[in-house]
């Protein structure tokens, strides 16, 4: 079968440059052309899916047969051969061997983090105060993440670096997956930046873990759990690099979605008065003025609605996948080794799945609309056996803090916000003034 090839195919760059200065509507145009698209990263082929039987096929049915593609190979030796970046028996290896540190009991711990981050935080705030809600919703994320995976006085300064340069990393690293190889090699300042971040995360986690090699003390934090862990068919436990390797991704994957999130739930709110209405009396309800706890997040349907509307509207531009054996997917025949793009932000705003996609309607996911998506539509954390070891920390995370800071005050724009795209949309100079209930 011939695939049909995206318009605007340059020499050397092939669609590169299209992609990163259109984003997301070079991509959305993508569905015009078909279910399977060829799209050319300068000079590397690839195949960019647009539809959710697709997208359900690579992640889920036929899982096993791709393995991460191009976009991690670049970012592996940076932040190392993690969950995020891994595949293959390796993959399934190190999920089980983390799985416990995500089991309820210590999410149930770690909402207690959660809870008094967002009271630090809020607290701090003064009425009529303008906020920027991004830099707020970043340092909170990085606070909970931090003090989730270290507990001991050492890790207070993994976590200040965290705060410094972990955004750094996410920021330029998607540049560097979407360029040709010798873009990385340029003496510019996003890879110097790059480069000096990702040092300065390597030594400060080393120490940590360093600091622990010695010490059976389960501390309560993730890195206790790493440390602890054992591969139920060997007895092994990690090296101190896969130890090392897995920190980093939590550190990297664990804070942009929820940090994200948490920003867009806040605007989108202030921006739609009848939901604000419906949140503020449901968080008044169910909570009657006392603190939240994890109890409470799954009586919070409506505000769980808003959440998932908000990881429906920002979710990631692209992931990538590719054939660890040859493939047949939307009637091609792919050879063990191609290339396969997928984008949760085309299907999430696809109008035959979400009419009127840029509309924020948490009524979309009501019980009765929600089941009557096809599979493949809604791929938030991903899916199978890919999908986001954190995905109930980061729904559990959304839902407390925003609960925490609803309950207290109302956040009125100061601006409208501009949108910045690396791979994801990040609210530029979401600015809010502090208004207490």
């Amino acid at each position: 079968m011939s695939v049909p090839v995206a318009p605007g195919r340059l020499p050397f760059l092939g669609h590169s440059l299209s992609m990163l200065r259109k984003r997301f509507a070079f991509t959305a145009n993508l569905r015009c052309q078909g279910e399977l698209v060829e799209v050319d990263l300068g000079p590397l082929r690839a195949f960019f899916v647009t539809s959710p039987r697709l997208m359900h096929q690579v992640l889920v049915t036929d899982a096993p047969k791709f393995h991460k593609g191009r976009m991690y190979d670049k970012f592996r030796p940076f932040v190392g051969n993690g969950l995020a970046v891994s595949s293959g028996a390796f993959h399934l290896r190190q999920r089980r061997m983390m799985q416990p540190a995500f089991h309820r009991d210590r999410i149930t711990a770690y909402a207690e983090i959660m809870v008094r981050a967002a009271e630090d935080l809020v607290a701090g705030w003064r009425p009529g105060e303008v906020r920027k809600l991004e830099v707020d919703m970043q340092g909170l994320a990085v606070t909970i993440v931090g003090e989730a995976l270290f507990s001991t006085e050492i890790g207070a300064k993994a976590i200040d670096e965290a705060r410094r340069s972990v955004f750094v990393i996410i920021r330029n690293g998607i540049l560097r997956a979407l360029s040709p190889g010798f873009v990385e090699k340029l003496p510019i300042p996003a890879n110097r930046e790059f480069d000096e971040a990702i040092a300065r995360m390597r030594a400060i986690v080393q120490e940590v873990i360093a600091s622990r090699r010695d010490d059976d003390t389960d501390h309560g934090d993730l890195l206790s759990t790493l440390l602890a862990a054992r591969d139920p068919e060997t007895g092994d436990p990690m090296t101190e690099d896969q130890v090392f390797d897995e920190v980093i991704t939590l550190l990297t994957a664990g804070i942009e979605t929820t940090a994200l999130a948490l920003a867009w739930i806040f605007h989108e709110i202030a921006a739609n008065p009848e939901v604000e209405r419906r949140v503020l009396a449901e968080v008044d309800e169910v909570l009657g003025g006392r603190r939240v706890t994890i109890d409470d997040v799954p009586k919070l349907t409506y505000l769980g609605r808003v959440a998932t509307e908000v990881l429906r509207k920002y979710p990631l531009w692209l992931v990538m996948r590719r054939t660890a054996e040859e493939v047949e997917l939307g009637g091609a025949r792919l050879a063990a080794g191609t290339e396969v793009i997928l984008s949760p932000h085309t299907l999430h705003h696809d109008p035959a799945h979400f009419p009127d996609p840029e509309r924020f309607d948490p009524d979309r996911w009501t019980p009765e609309r929600a089941r009557q998506l096809p599979k493949g539509a809604f791929v938030p954390f991903g899916g199978g056996i890919h999908q986001c070891i954190g995905n109930h920390f980061a729904l559990t995370e959304i839902a407390l803090v925003a609960a925490t800071v609803l309950q207290r005050h109302r956040l009125v724009p100061d601006r409208p916000v501009r949108t910045r795209f690396t791979n994801a949309a990040y609210p530029n100079d979401l600015m809010m003034t502090v208004v207490p209930r």
